[in-house]
C-alpha cells in the first residue's frame, strides 16, 4: 500500500514586503530568552552572531520597535532580554502555527480521501 500524500506549508508574517517572523526567528527569540545572549542563541542554532543580530534587527525595524533589550558587559556581565512586544509576537505566532497545523491535517485528510474516489 502506498503512503498517503501529505499537505504541508510554512508560515511567514510580513509587513510591507519585509519578513517579520517565521519558525526560525521564533526559535531564535526563544533561545535569546533562554540564554540571555544573542551570541549563545546563535551558537545553539549553528548560525553566526551576525546572522542572528541581523534577524533581530530586521524584526525590530519591521515592527517599528525593538524586540530585544541589550545591556553591555561589565562587572555583572551583559545580557539580552526580550521586550514585551517580542513575547507578544512569539505567543501570536505559536497560536497561529498551531491552527495552521490543524488545518494542514484536515487538508491532508481531505486530499487523500479525494484520491481514493
Amino acid at each position: 500500500m502506498e503512503a498517503d500524500m501529505q499537505v504541508w506549508g510554512r508560515i511567514w508574517v510580513t509587513r510591507n514586503g519585509n519578513n517579520l517572523i517565521g519558525r526560525g526567528r521564533v526559535t531564535l527569540l526563544k533561545k535569546i530568552a533562554e540564554t540571555g545572549s544573542i551570541s549563545q542563541a546563535a551558537k545553539s542554532m549553528k548560525m553566526s552572531y551576525k546572522a542572528a543580530w541581523d534577524a533581530v534587527d530586521a524584526m525590530g525595524k519591521t515592527l517599528g520597535e525593538p524586540v530585544v533589550l541589550a545591556s553591555t558587559g561589565g562587572r555583572g556581565g551583559g545580557g539580552t532580554q526580550l521586550t514585551a512586544k517580542a513575547h507578544q509576537v512569539i505567543s501570536a505566532f505559536d497560536s497561529m502555527e498551531m491552527r495552521h497545523q490543524q488545518i494542514l491535517q484536515e487538508l491532508t485528510a481531505e486530499f487523500n480521501a479525494a484520491l481514493r474516489l
